[in-house]
């Protein structure tokens, strides 16, 4: 799908390894209205620390993005860095150097050499393309297996209105937010306010609800960038029905993107949505479930197949939530495995065993406290977590 006004391109630049796509470019013919959010972590990279400085505009134009090297506890060196590939991609492109957002993926605490920028950038913008997303989301990708795009359109006020995004993410994920990059472009008029707003509350709701392993990166972000191309009647708070049109396409592309980094999450075989209902209030409901998707114990059973439900109880009495072991029962998709705290009989464990040799199925665990709920993404802990994670700088 093609978006108004935006291109990509994607380049084998050789920033760590020969011959793969490393380098990649977003433009926009205009200055486009962009809001972000980024890692929580305390330790952040010089592109997370330069885009924060940035965004204070509201305003970019295009975004360069390189894997291999995170750029990550570098110092002013990193900084150094970050500034001199965003001004390379300006001068090319003839903009400003303050338009230029830039994210990097990759090693964590090595300098990142600027001479494969500065060789790539006049072939990278000579290749920019309304159908480079594609390649895009190859260049981004460091341990996935595969690239990660979505798209959708939304009628605003009879106006077609085009989102696409790319995402990378693999390993190294949980909030907040979850380790990844992920950038939408749009060609909707929205005022930054409103898309500040909606970029905030749906990375809430997706990137933030899932965990490969329990860990934050230094370099998450989550850029949305809209250079008003369709034309659309503008969206802002005076225009209620179409905010709450382009949040649902928005957080649509979001929740596809969010599921599929879990999906190829590493070493992944098997997408489990935790679901924990009956609580007291959200903030229990989802502070259980993402102590049970994190249990490295209850991640293991899911890949042996194993409905060992202790371990999911075990985990859920160590979450700061509020329930009584009476009141607990656990079900894998249709099959109540535990009710009143209590197994069940072991024809229910053989059938909940039988779901866990699907690829995808969901684990709910009722507390009967309340009407609050929540849903967190995870996925199995495989052999091939550790083997890809034991030798990632090699």
């Amino acid at each position: 799908m093609q978006v108004k006004g935006f291109s990509a391109a994607a380049i084998k630049a050789g920033i760590r390894y020969a011959d793969r796509l490393d380098l990649g470019l977003i433009y926009s013919q205009m200055p486009a209205v962009t809001a972000g959010s980024f890692t929580t972590n305390k330790v952040k990279a010089a592109p997370v620390l330069l885009d924060m400085e940035r965004l204070r505009s509201g305003l970019s134009q295009a975004l360069l993005v390189n894997s291999g090297n995170a750029n990550a506890c570098t110092g002013k060196d990193g900084m150094e860095v970050a500034l001199a590939t965003s001004a390379m991609a300006a001068k090319e492109l003839g903009i400003k150097d303050s338009l230029v957002q830039v994210a990097s993926t990759g090693v964590i605490g090595q300098q990142l050499n600027t001479a494969p920028f500065l060789k790539a950038m006049p072939e990278l913008v000579a290749n920019l393309s309304v159908d480079g997303f594609d390649e895009l989301a190859r260049a981004m990708m460091t341990t996935d297996t595969m690239p990660k795009v979505a798209t959708t359109t939304v009628l605003i006020d009879g106006v077609e209105v085009s989102l696409l995004g790319v995402a990378k993410g693999s390993g190294m994920i949980m909030p907040d937010m979850a380790t990844m990059l992920c950038f939408v472009v749009t060609d909707a008029q929205i005022v930054f306010p409103v898309l500040n707003r909606l970029v905030k509350k749906g990375v809430d709701r997706t990137f933030n609800r899932i965990t490969v392993d329990g860990d934050t990166s230094t370099n998450d972000m989550v850029l949305v960038m809209a250079n008003g191309a369709a034309g659309n009647t503008w969206i802002d708070e005076g225009n209620p029905k179409a905010v709450a049109l382009f949040e649902a396409a928005l957080l649509g592309v979001f929740k596809e993107l969010a599921l599929k980094i879990v999906a190829d999450g590493e070493g992944a075989t098997k997408m489990v949505t935790i679901r924990v209902t009956g609580a007291r209030d959200e903030v229990e409901a989802l502070n259980a479930a993402r102590t049970i998707a994190n249990s490295a114990l209850v991640k293991t059973a899911f890949f042996g197949e194993d409905a060992n439900w202790g371990r999911i109880i075990a985990a859920l009495g160590r979450s700061d939530c509020s329930f009584a072991q009476e009141r607990v029962s656990i079900s894998f998709d249709a099959v109540k495995l535990v009710a009143n705290g209590l197994a069940l009989d072991l024809d229910q464990e053989a059938a909940a065993t039988e779901v866990l040799k699907q690829k995808q199925f969901t684990v709910t665990i009722d507390l009967n406290e309340g009407n609050a709920e929540a849903e967190v993404y995870t996925c199995d802990f495989s052999y091939d977590y550790v083997k890809i994670n034991a030798d990632y700088r090699s």
